[in-house]
């Protein structure tokens, strides 16, 4: 009993995490020539910065996630290891910068997303547009994962006016835990409403959100979130493991077992989603490419 990150402090058992959470150290040719021309720029992804366990597979594939605006984040969720607070000015360079890693990197399909900027008069969205716009230059596709901007639909426009081909935002949790898992400025309901919105306004613009599990929810629970997703006519939904950062966060109530993300696969496709990937190691931009792809082919 010496793997203190496995212990549940509200439930007093030892959780052990299961051989299927465990991935390899990264390492390989594209990830230490990604890693490199990110250093050399400044630049920040969501792998690292997230600590995410895909990153071995996606950047030995050649493909990363972008984060802009910063590595500090202005919220404070509890169950993500970006640091909080010290928010940094931002980098006018940046766009510039994404763009040209994008294209030394030689990717067809960019995932961008940014740390929540409430500090700033327009909370980024002026900054965020114009990444998507530089790195769309290069006439590639571009998945857009979004803060909510506090509920503000017009900046949420300002971004997706800057032609992003995928538009996501991740609601993270279910209902009930929302105000114990994501930051107060955060919501259930907004989130909602902000996925909602751009599809009101963009009825062919692709949509998409992610839930953890792992948490303490329900089955009863994830699927009134699904529901609640399908309602908002989102088109793809990720669903993973919750995976403890480091101990600042919040503790794993459950390793959820492979039968149930199966199971709830098969309910979000009986649900009418386009796309879903569900397993305890699906985050949000995981295999975003092929998602896109699948709900373009229907479209055709």
């Amino acid at each position: 009993m010496s793997n203190l990150e496995d212990y549940n402090i509200r439930n007093p058992l030892w959780i052990v995490r299961p051989e299927y959470l465990k991935v390899p150290l990264p390492s390989g040719e594209s990830y230490a020539r990604i890693r490199e021309t990110l250093k050399v720029r400044t630049l920040y992804t969501v792998c690292e910065e997230a600590r995410c366990p895909n990153i071995a597979e996606c950047w030995g594939a050649g493909t990363a996630t972008f984060m802009v605006m910063g590595g500090n984040c202005s919220r404070g969720c509890r169950f993500c290891a970006v640091t909080h607070g010290g928010m940094q000015p931002l980098d006018p360079l940046e766009p510039q910068k994404v763009a040209d890693s994008v294209r030394i990197m030689g990717l067809d399909y960019v995932v961008i997303t940014s740390v929540d900027r409430d500090d700033l008069e327009d909370q980024g969205a002026g900054h965020f547009a114009s990444v998507v716009k530089a790195v769309k230059g290069l006439n590639v596709r571009v998945e857009v994962l979004i803060p909510d901007f506090r509920g503000d639909h017009e900046l949420v426009e300002r971004v997706v006016l800057s032609g992003p081909d995928v538009v996501a935002h991740n609601i993270e949790t279910v209902r009930r835990l929302t105000p114990i898992v994501r930051d107060g400025r955060a919501g259930y309901e907004q989130s909602l409403s902000v996925l909602r919105e751009i599809k009101k306004r963009h009825s062919g613009m692709i949509t998409k959100s992610s839930i953890m599990l792992g948490l303490g929810e329900t089955d009863d629970e994830v699927e009134e979130a699904l529901r609640d997703l399908r309602e908002a006519s989102v088109d793809i939904v990720t669903i993973g493991q919750y995976l403890r950062p480091s101990k600042k966060q919040l503790e794993v109530v459950e390793y959820c077992p492979v039968e149930r993300f199966r199971k709830l696969e098969s309910t979000a496709y009986e649900m009418g989603f386009s796309f879903v990937a569900s397993g305890p190691l699906v985050r949000t931009s995981y295999r975003a490419a092929e998602a896109w792809s699948k709900r373009r082919l229907e479209n055709v």
